[in-house]
């Protein structure tokens, strides 16, 4: 399928403060049919904002017949110009990735989605999706209602709760707070399906943060598959200067996920979901 690409500037205004977040549009076309409808997919960058990789990954999903929106997270900060894979953009995304706040986040993804629902070419159903940063703005846009899958790569600061300002031993509400802003304590809103995935050689989410995720997921009685990839680490979906982390043939698996959970939910009339699930008969 042919991809169309352009941009559109949108305004946010999250804690008084206004600035121009872009919103890059990956649209997919289809000879003949100028009034053909898709699904939607907010895809969120990892800490570099919408780099070559992020490019690539949007234009993989849009071929498969999904309007892709990756903003620019940083727009409190700079412009939407991608930051280099080098020590001095890697220490300025590391930076603002805890100085932007939680409601500047939740506010990006709002009108993300709003953009991509305003769209007449747009179908209704919406799905997000990203790496790093952006897997975990995935699972924490899945707190919106309008977004019915999400499938995230190795999502970090899930586990220690230091998204945002709001962050440390003495302001991170304890597991059993009621009112906390982080992801992790607000799992039980999600509605729709999540699929999570991680390498288990990957340093910023280790074998303990993992499982805790998978608990908090249990606890919260959410939707969700758990894949984790014996030797992939941190950023292997990423095919340039992934520091020699990049595995094709795992990202390669990955994507066939995204296909089977984006295909089942956003492009399948399931309609409204009538009772509980059955038990699975214990059968060999």
């Amino acid at each position: 399928m042919l991809i169309k690409e352009s941009f559109a500037d949108v305004q946010t205004l999250a804690n008084g403060k206004e600035s121009t977040m872009r919103i890059f549009l990956f649209h997919p076309t289809i000879a003949g049919y100028p009034n053909a409808r898709f699904p939607g997919v907010v895809l969120f960058s990892e800490i570099y904002q919408v780099t070559g990789p992020v490019a690539r990954f949007a234009r993989q999903i849009a071929g498969q017949g999904y309007i892709v929106a990756a903003p620019s997270s940083y727009h409190d900060f700079t412009g939407p110009e991608p930051l280099a894979y080098d020590v001095p953009g890697t220490d300025k995304g590391n930076e603002w990735k805890i100085t932007k706040t939680l409601d500047s986040y939740d506010e990006d993804s709002t009108k993300s989605v709003d953009y991509l629902l305003s769209l007449p070419t747009c179908t209704g159903r919406i799905g997000a999706t990203g790496m790093c940063l952006g897997g975990h703005l995935a699972l924490r846009a899945s707190l919106d209602t309008r977004i019915t899958a999400s499938v995230c790569y190795f999502p970090t600061d899930i586990h220690t709760r230091t998204l945002g300002p709001h962050n440390g031993p003495d302001s991170s509400p304890t597991p059993s707070s009621t009112n906390s802003p982080h992801t992790l304590d607000r799992l039980h809103q999600i509605r729709g399906e999540v699929s999570l995935i991680f390498g288990i050689k990957d340093t910023h989410v280790p074998d303990a943060g993992r499982d805790l995720i998978r608990a908090k997921m249990r606890e919260a009685k959410t939707t969700f598959s758990f894949h984790e990839f014996a030797w992939a680490q941190h950023a292997f979906i990423r095919d340039e200067l992934s520091k020699g982390r990049y595995d094709p043939a795992v990202s390669r698996a990955c994507f066939e996920v995204l296909l089977e959970v984006f295909g089942r939910v956003l492009k399948t009339e399931l309609g409204e979901a009538e009772g509980g699930v059955p038990e699975v008969e214990h059968v060999c």
